[in-house]
Protein backbone atom coordinates (compact mmCIF):
# COMPACT_ATOMS: atom_id res chain seq x y z
CA UNK A 1 0.00 0.00 0.00
CA UNK A 2 1.42 3.39 -0.94
CA UNK A 3 0.99 6.40 1.29
CA UNK A 4 0.79 9.93 -0.01
CA UNK A 5 3.16 12.29 1.72
CA UNK A 6 2.46 16.01 1.73
CA UNK A 7 5.28 18.41 2.37
CA UNK A 8 4.64 22.05 3.16
CA UNK A 9 7.17 24.79 2.67
CA UNK A 10 6.36 27.18 5.49
CA UNK A 11 8.29 30.11 3.98
CA UNK A 12 6.43 29.84 0.67
CA UNK A 13 3.11 29.67 2.47
CA UNK A 14 3.99 32.71 4.61
CA UNK A 15 5.00 34.75 1.54
CA UNK A 16 1.85 33.82 -0.36
CA UNK A 17 -0.33 34.61 2.64
CA UNK A 18 1.46 37.92 3.11
CA UNK A 19 0.86 38.84 -0.54
CA UNK A 20 -2.80 37.84 -0.26
CA UNK A 21 -3.33 39.96 2.86
CA UNK A 22 -1.45 42.91 1.38
CA UNK A 23 -3.56 42.78 -1.80
CA UNK A 24 -6.76 42.54 0.20
CA UNK A 25 -5.84 45.49 2.43
CA UNK A 26 -4.78 47.56 -0.59
CA UNK A 27 -8.05 46.84 -2.41
CA UNK A 28 -10.12 47.68 0.68
CA UNK A 29 -8.28 50.95 1.29
CA UNK A 30 -8.65 51.99 -2.35
CA UNK A 31 -12.39 51.31 -2.21
CA UNK A 32 -12.72 53.34 0.98
CA UNK A 33 -10.76 56.23 -0.50
CA UNK A 34 -12.86 56.19 -3.65
CA UNK A 35 -16.08 56.16 -1.61
CA UNK A 36 -14.82 59.11 0.44
CA UNK A 37 -13.88 61.03 -2.71
CA UNK A 38 -17.34 60.38 -4.19
CA UNK A 39 -18.94 61.58 -0.98
CA UNK A 40 -16.87 64.78 -0.91
CA UNK A 41 -17.35 65.61 -4.59
CA UNK A 42 -20.93 64.29 -4.82
CA UNK A 43 -19.96 62.57 -8.07
CA UNK A 44 -18.56 59.21 -9.06
CA UNK A 45 -15.18 58.90 -10.71
CA UNK A 46 -15.17 60.61 -14.14
CA UNK A 47 -18.73 61.90 -13.60
CA UNK A 48 -19.55 65.56 -13.78
CA UNK A 49 -22.17 67.48 -11.88
CA UNK A 50 -23.24 71.12 -11.59
CA UNK A 51 -20.78 71.89 -8.79
CA UNK A 52 -17.76 70.45 -10.59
Amino acid sequence: MSEKIVQLNEEVIKEQFKALVRGSVEETLNELLEAEAEKLTRAARYDRNDQR
